[in-house]
């Protein structure tokens, strides 16, 4: 069902456009730093990986799949989060993820208003959420009949 965003709380699916405009309308709602920071991590998200998708769950949360979840896009009080569905297999060099440390799946950045964010450093850990949520999702391979 590709195209289409299942919400939990609703029953039927939002087309992705609608989503998109979900997230847009988050966005301007918020009014401060913190959409404007959103708005920027979702730009650097789509650069980094312009197959990526965008959805609307957990009443309001933006999330950006590709192949399963990437990260979802929270906004706080105090900070925007983005929280990485299996941050915790991957390789962070730069030392991006400074929340949710202790869980065995998940990592977040969590990004406070006048912090700037290693953009390339980003791009890399979106890059390597997308190879492995890919990985292992290959088609299998066809079995080969044999004529005995």
């Amino acid at each position: 069902m590709k195209g289409m965003i299942l919400e939990p709380d609703m029953k039927k699916s939002v087309p992705e456009e609608s989503a998109t405009a979900l997230i847009d309308e988050k966005i301007k709602k918020l009014g401060d730093w913190r959409g404007k920071m959103l708005a920027k991590m979702r730009e650097i998200i789509h650069r980094a990986d312009p197959e990526i998708v965008e959805e609307m769950k957990w009443r309001g949360t933006p999330v950006f799949s590709h192949g399963g979840i990437v990260c979802t896009g929270e906004t706080y009080k105090s900070v925007v989060k983005l929280t990485f569905a299996k941050g915790a297999a991957l390789e962070d060099p730069a030392g991006l993820f400074n929340s949710s440390l202790e869980g065995n799946v998940r990592r977040a950045i969590d990004i406070h208003e006048g912090e700037k964010v290693d953009e390339a450093a980003l791009k890399e850990l979106i890059r390597a959420a997308v190879a492995l949520n890919l990985k292992g999702k290959k088609l299998p391979k066809s079995r080969k009949s044999t004529v005995e």
